[in-house]
């Protein structure tokens, strides 16, 4: 075992200490009238706030000492806290204090909410939940919670989230991730918020309604240093002045892209494609689409046919494709793949789409509750896993090369029988196959109160089956 396994490993064992309630628990927090059962040794070793509230003659802030002081001396030998007493906590939302706990106990935590998970500030029906006002939220009020409980790490980590959800996000939550950076003394999400809000154009009598009037003078002075130097580089270095237009027109031309993308209006993309010139690929369009728009946006943006759909992005070079095998998300794989994405086609590390669903299928299968896997549906990730494999067997049939894949799928495939009528499967659409796979997945998910076994069979029965009713291709399924 690796050190890295080795300390996942730890990390794991830790994180079902936390999982797990009342296992060897010795303190109880109430956080919003709902019990939090955790360990004083865990705790007191990962923040001095807690070393301090359990030990220390003098409390600190932020946790009311007074339901939990014992009858002897503070004093490490009896310390505060007992598994007798419950310790409020009012400081922090239940959900904010469970994220830091997961922090404390495993080293990581995501701090976006649950993909689709209907949120109150968050209006939008079926939300990815990556740059909208909840995930912003949520992403401050962990912040105010890891600088309260002295949680440093934790703080980097959230302030590191925000600095890439704002490049994203509306305005106005800009303006509230601007406010807090200032409270919390963090200089480099300042400086990211206050341009971001001086290139937004508002004037200063809008600002006022929402910042502070002495930061309105600084976005302001921004403006006018931004303003002179622009000036003065078109006097002396009109080349390099030329260049940098050229890039906030590009900057501005992206950002009205993924507006449009937002708000579905493909038209408007492809207004600004033959009307401004905008280049989809090297505005990751076909990307973005995947990660924040539907199925639909998606789908009308490759009809366009301006966006190479196998178009690799980032250092990595991931394809839109992998992005979508990464979200484990059916709808954009299947509709990818139904325009010719590459099955095949790989990452500067060498790693396929398909490689990515087998990995995601290994750690979900044999490492249990893993951080950041909580989200995926083992329906959705066999049939995602399903329809790409189908696609190698596609391609590579096409190809006449006749080796479907480089190693023995998860799963087991449909029968390759020539003399059989599962033959006729791969010469099918995406979309068949995607109601045949769907099929099988649902007649699983109707056995989870059987035997392992007989769940086994099910699947067998339907990755191998060699005469399929016809009709079932007649049967609409809506993604």
């Amino acid at each position: 075992m690796s050190l890295e396994d080795s300390f996942k490993s730890l990390s794991l064992d830790y994180l079902n200490l936390l999982i797990n309630g009342q296992a060897f628990s010795d303190v109880t927090f109430s956080v919003e009238g709902r019990p939090v059962h955790a360990h004083r040794c865990i705790l007191a070793a990962r923040s001095l706030f807690f070393r301090k509230f359990f030990c220390g003659p003098d409390p600190p802030a932020g946790l009311d000492p007074s339901g939990s002081r014992m009858n002897s001396a503070s004093s490490c030998s009896s310390p505060r806290g007992g598994n007798s007493q419950v310790i409020p906590v009012n400081s922090v939302s239940y959900e904010v204090f469970l994220l830091m706990l997961q922090f404390l106990y495993s080293g990581q935590v995501s701090i976006i909410p649950q993909k689709h998970e209907p949120r109150p500030n968050c209006g939008e029906r079926g939300c990815w939940h990556t740059h909208c006002t909840a995930a912003v939220d949520l992403a401050l009020d962990t912040l105010a919670a890891a600088r309260s409980f002295g949680v440093e790490q934790l703080a980097l980590l959230t302030q590191k989230q925000l600095a890439s959800m704002v490049e994203k996000a509306s305005i106005e939550d800009v303006m509230k991730v601007l406010i807090a950076s200032r409270k919390q003394d963090m200089h480099q999400l300042w400086t990211t918020c206050s341009h971001l809000v001086a290139k937004s154009g508002l004037p200063p009598e809008v600002l006022a309604k929402h910042l502070p009037i002495d930061v309105v003078a600084k976005i302001e002075e921004l403006r006018l240093k931004s303003s002179l130097a622009r000036r003065s580089l078109m006097s002396h270095h009109h080349h390099h002045h030329d260049l940098g237009a050229t890039a906030n027109l590009e900057d501005q031309k992206i950002r009205g892209m993924r507006r449009a993308l937002d708000s579905s209006d493909v038209e408007l993309v492809k207004l600004m494609v033959m009307g401004e010139g905008l280049n989809l690929d090297g505005a990751l369009a076909l990307h973005y689409a995947v990660e924040n728009c539907s199925r639909e946006v998606v789908k009308a943006l490759l009809e366009l046919g301006a966006a190479d759909v196998n178009y690799p992005a980032g250092p990595a070079g991931k394809t839109p494709l992998h992005v979508a095998a990464q979200m484990v998300c059916p709808d954009m794989v299947a509709v990818l793949l139904d325009h010719h994405a590459d099955p095949n086609v790989r990452t500067l590390d060498g790693v396929t789409p398909l490689d990515v669903l087998r990995n995601l299928t290994s750690d979900f299968l044999f490492k249990g509750a893993v951080p950041g896997l909580s989200h995926i549906e083992p329906n959705k990730l066999r049939l995602c896993l399903e329809l790409v494999q189908s696609a190698v067997v596609v391609l590579s049939r096409e190809e006449g090369t006749g080796n479907a894949s480089s190693s023995t799928p998860i799963y087991p495939p449909m029968n390759n029988d020539p003399n059989s009528n599962s033959s006729n499967m791969v010469s099918l659409s995406l979309d068949s196959r995607l109601v045949y796979l769907n099929l099988g997945a649902a007649a699983a998910a109707q056995l989870d109160d059987d035997s392992p076994n007989n769940q086994r069979e099910s699947m067998n029965r339907h990755g191998s089956q060699g005469d399929c009713d016809s009709s079932m291709y007649h049967r609409s399924h809506d993604f």
